[in-house]
């Protein structure tokens, strides 16, 4: 019996094969590999795909929401209001300009929780980061609405929502900054690493084209101090190819979600809940399970890997222990990193691997 993976890159790749392939060999053959013609084709392209005036590529997720809060000029004796129950490096890109994550507790779709927000917000508060969780667009029409009251930055951490939307608007769309990782395994995935933010201010794109290089617009001309986070032109490229295809890979993610909701049927099992008027794209399939480690050694043994987004919360976790949280300081995050598994979900995912998976959860704790 094969084993089923939580995810298949590889399938991704043979999908469009041909393609892929055509694209790294031009790259590799114009002799020209950073910043150049594929960066700026895909900018335009990923500009127009989210509905966004300005795209910049950088080197990762991370280095996106680093640049973001720097280019806002948020740091020491800031404060960035940020659900608590994402990946860490949401709260890394906060804390390495120096500014403090606030947490909230996120909502029953896993994203931040609206009505929470406006009671954390203090005199020192500068910005609000969202994160659109699993690949579901959080609740934007009350976010907006309380930074836009409270004169409060909108930093949009969109790593796992490429296409997701809000009431017929896309993620990114919505605040002052939208930041992407193009991780492999994400719905638009780069086959390294590979990032970019989305604005409509044409100030803040330019300040992030200076920072991404050096500091610097012109060579040798340094205007502050930045980094090198520049995405490069055979990531650019694959990524425009990837790009073609967004529709029709999310579709086909959608339909294994819908798929999964219909039949799976066991009460141990909660399966995850879509907000009204969003396009969720899953990238993960989220279920919670209260006996979730004796769920996840059952799946493994019938050979169907998983795996827990995120077991840790960043409040929790060593690196954040000067903060002083400790266990109990937010139990709906802690409840959810205790239950949450990630089940198979990916392109490729064949009837016959899916019908294993749903037949499974759906034995678990019967026999």
């Amino acid at each position: 019996m094969e084993t089923i993976q939580t995810n298949r890159l590889d399938r991704g790749f043979f999908r469009y094969q041909k393609e892929f392939e055509d694209k790294a060999l031009k790259v590799l053959r114009s002799g020209w590999y950073i910043l150049g013609k594929e960066v700026s084709a895909f900018e335009e392209e990923y500009a127009a795909f989210t509905g966004s005036k300005h795209c910049v590529g950088v080197a990762s997720g991370l280095d996106a929401l680093i640049l973001a809060f720097r280019a806002l000029g948020i740091g020491e004796g800031d404060e960035v209001i940020v659900q608590a129950n994402t990946y860490i490096a949401s709260v890394m890109g906060i804390t390495i300009n120096g500014a403090t994550p606030v947490f909230v507790e996120p909502d029953g779709f896993y994203q931040a929780d609206a009505d929470l927000i406006e009671e954390r917000i203090t005199d020192r508060t500068r910005a609000v980061l969202v994160v659109h969780l699993y690949g579901q667009a959080a609740g934007m029409d009350r976010i907006t609405d309380i930074c836009r009251r409270h004169g409060l930055k909108l930093v949009e951490d969109c790593a796992q929502s490429h296409g997701a939307g809000f009431r017929g608007r896309m993620s990114g769309t919505f605040g002052d900054i939208g930041c992407f990782s193009f991780y492999p395994s994400k719905n638009i995935g780069a086959f390294g690493d590979a990032g970019c933010i989305v604005t409509d201010d044409e100030g803040i794109a330019g300040r992030i084209r200076v920072l991404r290089n050096y500091g610097s617009e012109k060579r040798y001309h340094n205007e502050v101090v930045g980094m090198n986070s520049r995405l490069d032109e055979i990531q650019a490229g694959l990524l425009r190819v990837r790009l073609k295809h967004a529709k029709e890979l999310n579709s086909e993610k959608q339909a294994l979600a819908e798929r999964y909701d219909r039949e799976i049927d066991n009460p141990l099992l909660t399966l995850p809940k879509k907000r009204e008027s969003c396009d969720h794209i899953y990238h993960q399939y989220v279920i919670r399970c209260k006996k979730r480690d004796e769920l996840r050694k059952y799946l493994e043994e019938q050979g169907i890997m998983t795996i827990i987004h995120y077991p840790i919360p960043p409040h929790l976790s060593e690196a954040y222990g000067y903060l002083g949280y400790g266990k109990g300081s937010f139990p709906v995050t802690e409840s959810y990193a205790d239950t949450v598994l990630s089940i198979p979900m990916y392109n490729g995912l064949t009837d016959e691997e899916q019908s294993r998976v749903i037949d499974c959860l759906n034995r678990f704790g019967r026999s």
